[in-house]
């Protein structure tokens, strides 16, 4: 009997049927087992995107560290200090019509645009920062220029806007709260 068994067709199509089975459950399982084991090493180590947010969190806090230690500097009359924070191709935007109004490219043209609106001003130009602002290589300073020229006061609030690479500030982008009135101001004479 057993050996009509095994030439019944329908016998050998129920143990295919069987065999298929068989492999579809083992398939489920082993996709099964290979989740759990993703999951435990998933859990084992920090989440990718939580990492990277990490990082960026602490390139941005670098980034305004650096930012702020220039602002500091400039503050306190170190301007050399504050000239460490660029680096030495750092391309610096000053908008407006005005006589401080141009790009300048490198340490150098930048260094002689802070003594010429330190001469505008005749040493009175103060600058306050509000507030450091700081997102992967960008910073936001949020501040207040002020300064006397010509019997007249000057004060304005501010927004600059820096890229930092490396550590080194690489872009600067000023951007005027009344860009009208400041050009009058820096071309007023003196």
């Amino acid at each position: 009997m057993s050996d009509a068994i095994s030439r019944d067709p329908t016998a050998s199509s129920s143990r295919q049927g069987q065999s298929a089975y068989l492999r579809l459950i083992i398939a489920l399982l082993c996709l099964g087992v290979c989740a759990l084991a993703t999951q435990r090493v998933q859990a084992q180590q920090p989440n990718a995107s939580v990492t990277s947010a990490m990082a960026e969190t602490a390139l941005a806090k670098a980034n305004a560290a650096v930012i702020r230690a220039a602002y500091d500097a400039f503050s306190h009359g170190d301007i050399q200090g504050a000239m460490t924070a660029f680096a030495e191709d750092i391309f610096w935007h000053v908008p407006g019509r005005g006589p401080l109004s141009r790009d300048y490219h490198g340490r150098a043209e930048v260094l002689g645009f802070f003594g010429h609106f330190i001469d505008l001003s005749g040493g009175t130009f103060r600058l306050r920062v509000d507030d450091v602002l700081a997102g992967g290589d960008r910073v936001v300073v949020l501040c207040t220029e002020s300064a006397q020229r010509g019997g007249r006061n000057w004060s304005a609030a501010q927004v600059h806007l820096w890229v930092v690479k490396d550590g080194k500030a690489t872009v600067f982008w000023e951007y005027e709260g009344d860009q009208q009135g400041d050009d009058e101001f820096w071309a007023s004479p003196g």
